[in-house]
């Protein structure tokens, strides 16, 4: 293959694309008390926007992907991205609930080409340790959205109000659009119109879904990072609302989830240098699982307590990025001719995961109760997948290895809606340089 973007330009243009996502997410958390007052409604019936907009994400993935190969990177970018602006001008002038659910929603839909065009940008022109540098120099500069953005969201809620909010997501979805279509030159250069084709795209998703090794890890992942993105529905909430803190504070609270997040990344990071990453996945989950004990019995005993909730917060978030390295890679290993196919499913269910919780947490109408019982049931299904779809009797726990999946594949499965960082990208490169 030959390059038509230097990488400094492949991973700055990638970076611009996937950030979209988690702005999306981040700028807006912070305003949903607020916006509960603005529409006379309930926190609950709040919380739907939330999964109205991961139930976009999770299924434009498995559309999104097989359009880009079909028709050309470019094209299915531009149309996804337009649906996204679209979305976020609905939402700004939103006259009731109603309207801000469907704005929502069109955004899910249209953030959704965010992880899957930039990664494949980047495959289309680079592989092998070329690929890892790029995608781990997008994770440094996406690793600052996440951190930085309810900061800004409620610094803009606190100024302005609530509507400059979805104007800034306007603004910087027109940018990614001009950016497509006047500096992003086309990657695909055999788009394959059969990859478009139902029946295709149907028998890959069948296999995967039968198999007894993918649908473990990938269950595990979408039940444990799944919990974070259920988190991101219920924490304003209980923050703001509960204890107190004003739409400013939350933003720097959640550096607590990011932080934890980057340190099990870089604890992993170095472990793996010894073990295999297959060895860190009992215990990440078992981290996410004192994490969730901690979430049921802390809340009730110091209901005002900050780091009550925080504290546990942030050891799901360190379990999380304890588990993903080994997991991720373990899940995609056995499919490397359907590998796009199996990292875009895998997304779908960690998205997936996310729409369930924070469904189910929507449906009470005490965050404090939501956050004691959806998250910690959350872990509770993991456990349970993880044990029940263990390898059968006789048969060898797979271990990771050097190089069983392209990095970029394996990359695209990993945190694709960016809320808690994406420092695990170079968790993943260490994955293949284990050998080196």
């Amino acid at each position: 293959m030959t390059p038509v973007m230097s990488q400094n330009r492949t991973a700055i243009i990638g970076a611009l694309i996937v950030v979209i996502g988690p702005l999306s997410m981040s700028l807006y958390t912070p305003a949903l008390p607020a916006l509960v007052h603005a529409f006379n409604s309930t926190p609950s019936a709040m919380k739907l926007t939330l999964s109205v907009y991961f139930c976009g994400f999770a299924f434009s993935q498995l559309l999104c992907g097989p359009l880009s190969d079909a028709f050309g990177r470019r094209p299915a970018a531009l149309g996804f991205f337009a649906i996204y602006v679209a979305g976020s001008l609905v939402a700004a002038f939103a006259p009731d609930m109603v309207w801000l659910v469907v704005g929502r929603g069109l955004q899910g839909i249209g953030v959704a080409a965010g992880p899957a065009i930039s990664r494949a940008i980047v495959r289309d022109q680079f592989t092998g340790q070329a690929s890892a540098r790029i995608l781990n120099l997008i994770g440094t500069m996406l690793a600052i959205g996440p951190a930085l953005a309810p900061t800004v969201g409620g610094a803009i809620l606190v100024t302005f109000g609530w509507h400059p909010i979805f104007f800034v997501m306007v603004a910087y979805g027109l940018l990614v659009v001009l950016l497509l279509a006047f500096a992003v030159p086309e990657t695909n250069h055999r788009p394959d119109p059969a990859q478009a084709r139902p029946a295709r795209v149907f028998a890959n998703y069948r296999t995967l879904l039968l198999d007894r090794g993918f649908m473990r890890m990938s269950l595990l992942i979408g039940f444990t990072l799944g919990g974070i993105y259920t988190l991101a529905a219920i924490l304003p909430f209980v923050l703001i609302e509960k204890i107190g803190l004003s739409p400013t504070q939350f933003g720097f609270a959640m550096i607590c989830q990011t932080g934890s997040y980057m340190l099990g990344t870089i604890v992993a990071g170095r472990l793996m240098k010894k073990i295999d990453a297959v060895h860190l996945i009992p215990v990440g989950l078992g981290c996410a699982l004192v994490a969730a004990a901690g979430l049921v019995m802390v809340p009730p005993l110091f209901p005002h307590a900050f780091l009550g909730v925080m504290g546990p917060v942030a050891l799901w978030a360190f379990g999380v990025a304890m588990l993903l390295p080994g997991s991720t890679t373990i899940g995609l290993a056995g499919f490397p001719t359907m590998a796009g196919s199996a990292a875009a499913l895998m997304g779908f269910m960690q998205i997936g995961g996310g729409f369930v919780g924070s469904l189910v947490a929507s449906t009470f109408g005490d965050p404090t109760v939501a956050l004691m019982l959806v998250v910690p049931g959350m872990a509770s299904i993991a456990l349970l997948g993880f044990v029940l779809l263990r390898p059968r009797h006789g048969a060898a726990e797979p271990a990771v290895g050097p190089g069983l999946v392209d990095e970029a594949d394996l990359e695209i499965a990993t945190d694709p809606a960016g809320l808690v960082g994406a420092a695990g990208d170079e968790i993943e490169t260490h994955i293949f340089r284990k050998s080196a």
